[in-house]
């Protein structure tokens, strides 16, 4: 990961998305103009690569997202909402959360498969929810060891 990123013009960036999306919804009421599929799954990517000098692997793998210095493969959520949804059980699972207006938070870097124990049951999309409120109570359980370390704040 490229850590000579301006990420002031990033934050930047995300405002202009969120005034986009809210300035949509304003001109069509009753439609949601929401930020989510590749682009929130790209910038929790990138974010998460900065936060914990993580590999990322090429756009759309299948199964993990990126691989920690230790090896360890990660699945990365992103998200606004109360929630993410996982189709497998990943070896190590990190969630970011970013209310509007920010900044982005760790709800979860522990092994996978404590989430995937604690999610829904598979929907239609073959994908399995679970809250961020869940995730947080199961982060108060993950050992430091099992963490992966944050070596930088969220910059955004």
């Amino acid at each position: 990961m490229d850590h000579d990123v301006d990420w002031a013009k990033v934050e930047r960036c995300l405002e202009d998305l969120y005034t986009a999306s809210e300035s949509l919804e304003a001109l069509f009421p009753g439609r949601k103009f929401t930020l989510d599929g590749h682009l929130v799954g790209s910038i929790g990517e990138v974010v998460a690569a900065y936060v914990f000098d993580l590999d990322l692997n090429p756009a759309s793998t299948l199964g993990h997202d990126a691989k920690a210095a230790d090896g360890r493969a990660v699945e990365i959520k992103f998200t606004q909402g109360t929630g993410v949804a996982i189709r497998h059980e990943p070896e190590h699972l990190i969630v970011l959360h970013r209310p509007k207006g920010g900044p982005i938070s760790v709800v979860f870097n522990g092994p996978g498969s404590l989430a995937w124990a604690a999610a829904g049951k598979m929907q239609k999309n073959g994908q399995r929810p679970i809250s961020l409120a869940q995730l947080s109570r199961l982060a108060e359980s993950v050992r430091e060891s099992d963490r992966i370390p944050e070596v930088r704040r969220p910059p955004v």
